[in-house]
């Protein structure tokens, strides 16, 4: 595969329903406010997905282990990460900073690691899509620095498990089957703190927090996996930035469900992604 070759209209649909769905899944976490019971109803319904692609699909090849176990240790500090932003943040400064650092890294780590040296007008979609990101941040009403730094923290991390993803996955030769082990994997680890630390975090909650978690979590497995999907048929850095649009639709779900208000920071924010997107997909 030539990674400078532009994505395909139908990679280019999966990541972009991907950002959809992910953007979906945050602002349903972001809407219950003890933040433990929202990732541990989200994991509890990551796994309870995870568990049919695990029994159906071929078992990853053995080479793609290692990748997988680091990807899964990097998800737990990606999640306690989230939780923190969640806690200190507002959605609409927080969730565009946390997926804004993580395309210029992802660049980076992908030339060094993966040897993907992108054309130079789709190094520039990278950068205009940050840019547009960057907008939605520091537009408006700034962040607080222990939400920055969270939020910061989050898509460094955010670029690191799509690296190690991105080899992991096409080192597997079974997709799907990657996707199911990372999933149930990295989905039990705070479900199983809440058990411990929080037992009394599920009793007496209404049962639409509890549904609407458990959805989350099932929203959050068709992210990751469409993203995970599109990385072994792409190149890593191209579809980083296109995932990030998930900011845009986050920007929408705020007006919308949160009442923020989409201004002119946000609309200059759409027009500058939007063409980010159009250079990375230049013929």
């Amino acid at each position: 595969m030539d990674p400078s070759t532009t994505l395909s209209l139908t990679v280019t649909l999966a990541v972009l329903a991907a950002a959809v769905t992910h953007a979906a899944w945050n602002a349903i976490a972001h809407g219950i406010r003890d933040q433990t019971l929202a990732f541990a109803l989200i994991g509890a319904g990551g796994a309870a997905v995870s568990i049919p692609l695990v029994i159906v699909a071929a078992i990853p090849r053995s080479s793609s282990w290692p990748y997988l176990l680091a990807s899964v240790g990097i998800h737990v500090f990606y999640n306690l990460l989230l939780m923190q932003c969640y806690r200190l943040g507002e959605f609409s400064q927080v969730y565009p900073l946390a997926r804004g650092v993580s395309p210029l890294v992802v660049t980076i780590l992908a030339a060094i690691f993966v040897r993907e040296h992108l054309a130079l007008y789709q190094v520039a979609g990278v950068v205009v899509v940050s840019a547009g990101l960057a907008f939605l941040v520091f537009g408006g009403r700034r962040p607080g620095r222990g939400a920055f730094l969270a939020a910061v923290g989050t898509g460094l991390t955010i670029a690191a498990y799509t690296t190690v993803d991105g080899v992991g996955v096409r080192a597997s030769a079974s997709p799907v089957g990657y996707i199911g082990w990372l999933i149930l994997l990295q989905s039990l680890c705070v479900p199983l703190f809440a058990a411990v630390r929080r037992r009394d975090v599920l009793v007496k909650q209404p049962r639409r927090i509890l549904l609407s978690g458990l959805a989350a979590g099932a929203l959050s497995v068709l992210a990751y996996g469409l993203v995970l999907w599109a990385q072994t048929r792409g190149a890593l850095a191209p579809i980083a930035a296109l995932r990030e649009t998930s900011v845009i639709f986050g920007a929408i779900i705020g007006t919308l469900v949160f009442h923020e208000p989409f201004g002119r920071s946000r609309i200059t924010a759409t027009v500058l992604v939007v063409a980010g997107i159009v250079l990375l997909n230049v013929a």
